[in-house]
C-alpha cells in the first residue's frame, strides 16, 4: 500500500507544470503545418506474460475462488485504514469473509497433529503383530483381485502425487528464475522513469521550436502579400474589367481596320473609273468602224445583206458602260476617321490595363507598414511563447524527482542481492520439500514395479522372491518417510496457503480490478481533513475531484501528466496561450488596413469621345446599295459575240475592271457588316465600362476589406492551429505517463503477484495435494505390502479336508512360527 502511495504521490512532483484540458483540435489544417509530437519509447512491456505456467496458476485462482467467493471486504479494509477496527466487534465479518481459508487451515493443522500421532499409534500396533504387522497372510479367495485393485489405486495415487510434486518444482524454478529478473525489470522501469523526465525538457523544446516554422510560414506570406492578397484583390475585380477593356481594344482594332478598308475602297473606285473610261473610247471606235465597214456595197446583196442588218442592229450594245462617277465619295468618311485615329485609342487601352494590372503592386505598396507591424507581432508571440518555459518552474520540480529516483533506486540495488539470497535459502528449502516427496514417491513407484514385476502367482506367501520381497520392503519404506514427513510437508503448505491466499484475494485481485484504488479513493479515508486525498497532497486543495483510480488509469493510457493530475487548477496554460490574446493585434492590423487603389481609370475622356466620334464617323450611313448595284450582269456575254477586237478589249479591259469591281464587292460587304449596329455596339462599350468604372470605384473597398480579412485569417490560421497543437502537446502527450503505472504494475502486480504470490500459490497447491494423497498412499501401500513381501506362515488348504482340518493346520503353523521365532531369538 505505501508502495502504490509513493508511486502515485511522486506525480505531485509536477503540480505547478501544466494547465486545463486541451481545447478541440482544429479541423482546419494548413499546407505544410502538419506537427507531430516526437514519439517516446520505453523499455518496459505494458504487460505480463506468464507463458504456459500461467494455466496452472489459472486452475489455483479458480481453486481459491471456490474456497474463498466473498467478495472483497472493502469495508473492513476501510476501517483498518482509518484504525478503526475493533477484533472484538468486526470478528464476525473477518470469520465470514476467511471461513474458507479457515477451514482448509484447520483441516491443516488436524492433518499436522493427527499424522504423527497416527504414525506413532501404528508403528507400536505393527511392533505388536498388529495393524498387519504379523507375518502371516490369510488366503483369500478374492485375494488376486484385491491385489490389482490395491496396485491400480496406489498407482493412480502415485501418479497425482507426482503431478503435485511436478507443480512444486514448476513454481520452486519459477520463482528463482523470475527473481532473478528482477534486477532487470526494476532497471527497465527506472530507465522508463528517467527517459520520461529527460524527454520532457526536450518535448518542451520541440514544441515551442515549432513555432520558428510557423513563424517562417507566416513571413513568407506576409512577404508574397502582392502574391496573395493582391492577386486576391486582382481576381475579384478582373471578371468585370478586362472583358471590357478586351472590348475596347478590339474596337480600336476594328477603326483601324475600317479606315484601312475605306481608302483601300476609294483606291479601287479611282481605278475603276479610268478603267471604264478607257472601255467607253475603245467601244466607241470600235463602233465608228464597224458602221464604216457595213457602207460596203456587199452589204446590199442578199444574202449577206441580212448579216449585215444584223451586225448593224447589235451595235447599239457597245454604248452600256458602266458609269462610276454616279458613285457616292467616300472621302468624307476617311476624314472622319483620320481625325479618329489621331487618338491612339490603343494606347489608352493598354494604359488601362496597366492601371489595373499595378494592383498587386499598389496592395505590396500600401500594406509595406502594415507588414512591418504584423511581424513585429508575430515576433513577440514567439517571445511570450518561449517565456512560458521560462515562468514553468518544471526544471526544479524534475530534478527533486531524479534525485529522489536516484535514492530509490540505490535503495533496492542495496537490497536485492539480499533479497537474492534469502530466494536462494527459500529455493533450497523448497526443492528439499520436493525431493522428500520425491523420495517418497520414488520408493512407491519401486515397490509398485518391484511387486508386480517379481510377483509369482504360483508362489506361496512363504515361499515368494527377493524381487517381489524387495518391492514390499519399499513400500513399507515410503510408509514410514510419509509418516515421518508429512506433517512437517502440511506445516508448510498450510503457512503458505494463508500467506498467499490472502495476498491474492486482498492485494492482486482487488488490484487488477481496481478494487484496491476504489477504498483509497474513499473520501476523508487517508485524511479525516481531506476529501480526495491525492489532491489534497498535489494540490492541497482536497475538494477537487482526483482518485487513485484516475490516475492510474489515464497512465495506463499514456495520457500526459497535464490531464492526467488535472493540473490547470494549478497552472492555467490557455491562459498563457490564449489565441485571441496573441492574435487581436493582428485581426486589427489587417482590418485596419488601408489600401487606397482610387486612380484605376479604364479609360479617360479622350478614349470615350474617340469611341463616341467613331460611333458618329458616318460609316454605318454610306449607300451600300448603290455600291453593290453599279456593275451590270449581260456586258461580258454581249461582248464576247463580236469580233476579234472585242475579244481582246474583253480580256484587257473588261476582266481587270471586273476583278476590280469583284474586290469592291467584297470590301464593301465586309465593312457594311462592320458598320451594322456601329451605334448600339458603341453605346454597350461605353455602358459596360461605366458600370466597370463605378464598380472599381465603389466596390473596391468592400473587396479589399474581404480580401484583407480572409489574407488575415490565414496567417492567424498558422498560429490558431499551431497554439492548438502546442495545448494539445502539453495537455495530453507531455510527459506521458505510463512508465509511472508500468512501475506501479511492475512493482505489485508483476513482482508482488506473478514472480512471487502466484507460483507460491502453485507450490502450495501442489505440495499440499501431494501431502493430502499421501494418507490414501499409506494405507493401500500397507495393504498390498502383504502380497508382495515374504510371509513367516501361511494358511494351507486341502480342498478335501478343509473344513475338519483347518484347525490343527493352523495349530501346527503357530507351533512352527513359535519354533522359529525362539530360534531367530537364541
Amino acid at each position: 500500500m505505501a508502495l502504490l502511495l509513493r508511486f502515485l504521490l511522486l506525480l505531485g512532483l509536477y503540480g505547478d507544470t501544466m494547465s486545463e484540458g486541451p481545447p478541440p483540435s482544429s479541423a482546419y489544417i494548413p499546407d505544410g503545418l502538419e506537427f507531430e509530437f516526437p514519439p517516446t519509447s520505453y523499455e518496459t512491456r505494458d504487460s505480463y506474460e506468464a507463458g504456459p505456467t500461467g494455466i496452472l496458476f489459472q486452475i489455483v485462482h479458480i481453486f481459491l475462488h471456490m474456497v474463498q467467493p466473498n467478495a472483497f471486504p472493502e469495508d473492513i479494509l476501510r476501517k483498518v485504514v482509518q484504525k478503526e477496527f475493533d477484533l472484538s466487534t468486526d470478528y464476525e465479518k473477518i470469520i465470514y469473509y476467511e471461513i474458507g481459508i479457515i477451514i482448509c487451515a484447520v483441516l491443516g493443522l488436524l492433518f499436522i497433529i493427527l499424522m504423527p500421532l497416527v504414525g506413532f499409534v501404528f508403528s507400536l500396533c505393527r511392533c505388536c503383530n498388529k495393524c498387519g504387522g504379523e507375518m502371516h497372510q490369510r488366503q483369500k479367495k478374492n485375494g488376486a483381485a484385491l491385489k490389482s485393485y490395491f496396485t491400480l489405486s496406489l498407482l493412480v495415487i502415485c501418479i497425482f502425487i507426482s503431478f503435485g510434486i511436478i507443480y512444486g518444482f514448476v513454481a520452486n524454478q519459477h520463482i528463482r528464475t523470475h527473481i532473478e529478473k528482477t534486477r532487470k525489470l526494476s532497471e527497465s522501469n527506472f530507465n522508463d522513469l528517467r527517459t520520461l523526465l529527460n524527454a520532457t525538457p526536450g518535448q518542451i523544446d520541440y514544441v515551442l521550436d515549432q513555432y520558428t516554422t510557423t513563424k517562417a510560414r507566416a513571413f513568407s506570406d506576409l512577404d508574397n502579400i502582392k502574391l496573395l492578397l493582391g492577386d486576391g484583390i486582382f481576381k475579384q475585380l478582373k471578371p468585370r474589367v478586362v472583358p471590357v477593356l478586351d472590348d475596347i481594344e478590339a474596337m480600336a482594332e476594328e477603326i483601324q481596320e475600317t479606315r484601312e478598308t475605306l481608302v483601300e475602297v476609294n483606291s479601287i473606285l479611282t481605278d475603276m473609273r479610268q478603267l471604264s473610261a478607257n472601255l467607253s473610247n475603245s467601244l466607241s471606235n470600235v463602233k465608228g468602224n464597224l458602221e464604216q465597214a457595213l457602207t460596203d456595197p456587199m452589204c446590199s446583196v442578199h444574202p449577206v445583206m441580212t448579216t449585215c442588218s444584223n451586225i448593224m442592229n447589235s451595235l447599239g450594245l457597245l454604248d452600256g458602260s458602266i458609269d462610276f462617277d454616279q458613285l457616292p465619295s467616300l472621302d468624307e468618311q476617311i476624314g472622319n476617321l483620320n481625325d479618329i485615329l489621331q487618338t491612339n485609342l490603343s494606347s489608352l487601352v493598354q494604359k488601362g490595363y496597366r492601371s489595373f494590372n499595378a494592383i498587386p503592386g499598389i496592395v505590396q505598396n500600401e500594406t509595406v507598414n502594415v507588414v512591418s507591424d504584423v511581424k513585429m507581432t508575430l515576433d513577440s508571440i514567439g517571445s511570450d511563447i518561449k517565456n512560458i518555459s521560462k515562468n514553468i518552474p518544471i526544471q526544479d520540480k524534475l530534478s527533486n524527482f531524479i534525485r529522489y529516483l536516484n535514492d530509490t533506486e540505490n535503495y533496492i540495488h542495496r537490497h536485492l542481492p539480499t533479497l537474492e539470497e534469502y530466494d536462494s535459502y527459500r529455493w533450497l528449502g523448497s526443492l528439499v520439500v520436493c525431493c522428500l516427496l520425491t523420495l517418497i514417491v520414488i520408493f512407491y513407484f519401486l515397490g509398485l514395479l518391484c511387486g508386480t514385476y517379481g510377483y509369482d502367482q504360483n508362489a506361496t506367501p512363504t515361499r515368494r522372491g527377493c524381487v517381489s520381497n524387495t518391492g514390499g520392503i519399499f513400500l513399507m519404506v515410503g510408509v514410514g518417510f510419509s509418516f515421518f514427513f508429512c506433517w512437517l510437508l502440511m506445516t508448510i503448505v498450510v503457512l503458505t496457503f494463508v500467506v498467499g491466499g490472502n495476498v491474492e484475494k486482498l492485494v492482486c485481485e482487488p488490484y487488477q480490478n481496481k478494487m484496491l484504488f476504489q477504498v483509497l479513493d474513499t473520501p476523508y479515508l487517508l485524511n479525516a481533513d481531506w476529501k480526495y486525498y491525492l489532491s489534497g497532497m498535489v494540490f492541497n486543495k482536497p475538494d477537487i475531484h482526483l482518485t487513485f483510480e484516475q490516475v492510474y488509469s489515464d497512465c495506463k493510457e499514456n495520457k500526459g501528466i497535464y490531464a492526467t493530475l488535472k493540473l490547470e487548477n494549478t497552472y492555467n496554460i490557455s491562459e498563457h496561450l490564449s489565441i485571441k490574446e496573441h492574435t487581436g493585434n493582428i485581426n486589427n492590423n489587417f482590418e485596419n488596413m488601408n489600401i487606397r487603389i482610387d486612380n484605376i481609370v479604364l479609360l479617360d475622356e479622350a478614349g470615350r469621345r474617340n469611341l463616341m466620334d467613331f460611333s458618329s464617323s458616318g460609316i454605318d450611313k454610306i449607300d451600300y446599295g448603290a455600291f453593290m448595284a453599279a456593275p451590270p450582269g449581260n456586258l461580258k456575254q454581249t461582248l464576247k459575240n463580236n469580233a476579234g477586237i472585242l475579244r481582246n478589249i474583253h480580256r484587257d479591259e473588261i476582266i481587270p475592271l471586273q476583278k476590280l469591281m469583284s474586290a469592291v464587292h467584297q470590301k464593301l460587304k465586309e465593312l457594311q457588316q462592320k458598320s451594322s449596329g456601329l451605334g448600339v455596339k458603341v453605346a454597350n462599350i461605353i455602358r459596360f465600362l461605366d458600370s466597370a468604372q463605378d464598380f472599381i470605384t465603389n466596390r473596391i473597398s468592400t473587396i479589399i476589406a474581404e480580401e484583407s480579412k480572409k489574407y488575415g485569417n490565414t496567417i492567424i490560421s498558422y498560429f490558431e492551429h499551431y497554439l492548438q497543437w502546442v495545448k494539445i502537446s502539453i495537455t495530453e502527450q507531455m510527459a506521458a505517463c505510463k512508465p509511472v503505472a508500468n512501475a506501479l504494475d511492475s512493482a505489485i502486480d508483476v513482482f508482488l503477484c506473478s514472480y512471487i504470490i502466484d507460483p507460491l500459490n502453485l507450490f502450495w497447491f501442489g505440495i499440499g495435494k501431494a501431502t493430502a494423497f499421501l494418507l490414501p498412499a499409506i494405507i493401500f501401500a500397507v495393504k498390498l505390502a502383504k502380497y508382495y513381501r515374504r510371509m513367516d506362515s501361511e494358511d494351507v488348504y486341502d480342498d478335501d479336508m478343509e473344513n475338519a482340518n483347518i484347525g490343527s493346520r493352523r495349530h501346527q503353523a503357530s507351533s512352527v512360527e513359535n519354533a522359529n521365532i525362539g530360534s531367530r531369538r537364541h
